[in-house]
């Protein structure tokens, strides 16, 4: 089996991309021709349709919105519109947080304010083509909220061009498929879904093309959202597919992941299929990666700055540092990659997940896998997240704790790793990642760099909210206790 493979076509795609030229014209060439806000008003005016779809970001990564009346849109693009507050106080379940400051029962759960976001700009053609835009969201003196995913990546975006440099970044994920629906599964209470296709058959062609409706679907549908996928392929597990979407700056990527894992739901839906983007959905098979390759530009000339042909292993002193701040930061920001009580089910030994900050060349059992693949596509694959990330908190987290690095000028811990993870880990004496939710959060509580990283208000609300999710599981009885003990014990 091979985990997040990286093919020739992908290092292909990386070189043509950052040419000698400035960033801001790949920005924009990458993704479709940007229109003035009095276009696109023009545009949705003269349309048809009088539906527009808009959806901001809650602490989990999941799109909350809803349809509006365009001349109500049109409206908001001046002043924006009210968004209900408890888009920030509730869980994945809407279960509200007990003690969360931002809102509550304490203030009566006001509103917020919501702003279009115009650059975001899409037409949905699953979907009778109406417009589609993402939000963010401003506090009352309409600078941006602190909560807001979105505006936790632009400022680590914004200290990035501070530095001079613009982080590329690109997201693969792996997710299973099963022939059911929310229907047909919560029938089932959740146990025992029926797979898409049967058995482990990574990189089937066979198996694509018995689903190729699905396949064809997801690749065209995506490439007209602006979504454009660079490929998609079967993983080893039944029903288990992997796709990566192609890369482009922090934000843009950061959109683009959230934007794939929402539609291809709905893509799914009319074939008949649930998808599922959960870690580890089944104890006997291995889990979904979000992997993150990652390099930085050069702002003023898009040169690859990861790259340094002196270097035996072409890395520069700006990639090392950069690499060395990521393992350093992991421990205590691994939250932000593993956000669920299910993710640490997926990082365990043996199963094709790190355990441990290592680093490696093209090494796949390693946390950070590093491919010197030439001066315009060298840069790192992260492969600690997994497909349940919310995609801007795990970008704006890793991309700030390379530039923590940087700044710091830090040194890399150990020589690369050669062979087995895990038994180098074991070997040099590397300290494993924390093994629950629970453990990783009181690390990041403690964290003072992810505060000056982050925001102090912002890392609170995070902790307090990942504090909520374990001790809902913590009161939880499994189906493994009742297995073990009610007729034993």
């Amino acid at each position: 089996m091979i985990r997040g493979v990286s093919s020739r076509s992908s290092q292909l795609l990386w070189r043509t991309v950052l040419r000698d030229q400035p960033l801001r014209r790949f920005a924009s060439s990458v993704a479709t021709q940007k229109k003035t806000k009095e276009e696109i008003i023009e545009e949705i005016k003269q349309q048809e349709s009088s539906v527009v779809k808009v959806a901001g970001i809650d602490i989990d990564g999941i799109l909350r919105g809803k349809y509006m009346h365009k001349d109500k849109f049109i409206s908001s693009t001046k002043n924006g519109f009210g968004f209900c507050s408890v888009i920030f106080g509730w869980d994945s379940a809407d279960l509200t947080y007990d003690h969360v400051d931002f809102t509550g029962y304490h203030n009566g759960y006001p509103d917020t304010s919501a702003v279009v976001d115009l650059s975001t700009y899409r037409r949905i053609p699953w979907e009778n083509n109406i417009p589609f835009f993402l939000l963010s969201f401003v506090d009352k003196e309409t600078k941006p909220l602190y909560l807001c995913p979105r505006s936790v990546l632009k400022r680590v975006v914004d200290q990035s061009h501070e530095m001079g440099y613009e982080p590329l970044i690109g997201v693969e994920y792996e997710w299973f498929n099963y022939q059911e629906t929310s229907q047909s599964m919560a029938q089932k209470k959740y146990m025992d879904p029926t797979p898409l296709t049967p058995g482990m058959f990574g990189y089937s062609i066979l198996r694509a093309g018995q689903n190729q409706e699905y396949f064809h679907s997801i690749i065209e549908n995506m490439g007209k959202f602006n979504v454009p996928i660079e490929g998609i392929h079967t993983e080893t597990g039944p029903g288990v597919y992997e796709a990566a979407i192609l890369f482009g700056t922090a934000m843009e990527s950061a959109d683009r992941g959230t934007l794939f894992k929402a539609s291809v739901k709905e893509l799914a839906h009319d074939l008949k299929i649930m998808p599922s983007f959960m870690a580890k959905p089944s104890v006997d098979l291995p889990g979904c990666s979000g992997h993150l390759h990652q390099n930085l530009a050069c702002l003023k000339t898009g040169k690859n700055l990861f790259y340094d042909e002196k270097d035996p292993l072409s890395m520069s002193e700006t990639f090392k540092s950069y690499l060395a701040g990521q393992l350093h930061l992991l421990p205590e920001f691994l939250p932000f990659y593993a956000p669920t009580i299910n993710s640490y089910k997926r990082l365990v030994d043996g199963y094709w997940a790190p355990t441990t900050p290592t680093w490696g060349i093209d090494n796949r059992t390693v946390a950070i896998r590093i491919l010197p693949s030439g001066p315009k596509s060298t840069r790192l694959e992260f492969r600690v997240t997994g497909s349940d990330m919310n995609t801007y908190l795990a970008v704006a987290a890793s991309v700030a704790s390379g530039l923590y690095g940087v700044r710091n000028k830090m040194k890399l811990p150990h020589e690369p790793v050669i062979g087995s993870g895990y038994v180098a880990a074991q070997q040099r004496g590397i300290e494993r990642l924390p093994r629950t939710l629970q453990e990783a959060t009181e690390k990041l509580a403690k964290s003072q760099i992810a505060e000056e990283l982050l925001g102090k208000e912002f890392v609170k609300h995070f902790v307090d909210t990942r504090r909520h999710e374990y001790a809902l599981f913590n009161r939880e009885v499994t189906n493994w206790e009742v297995k073990r003990y009610f007729e034993a014990i």
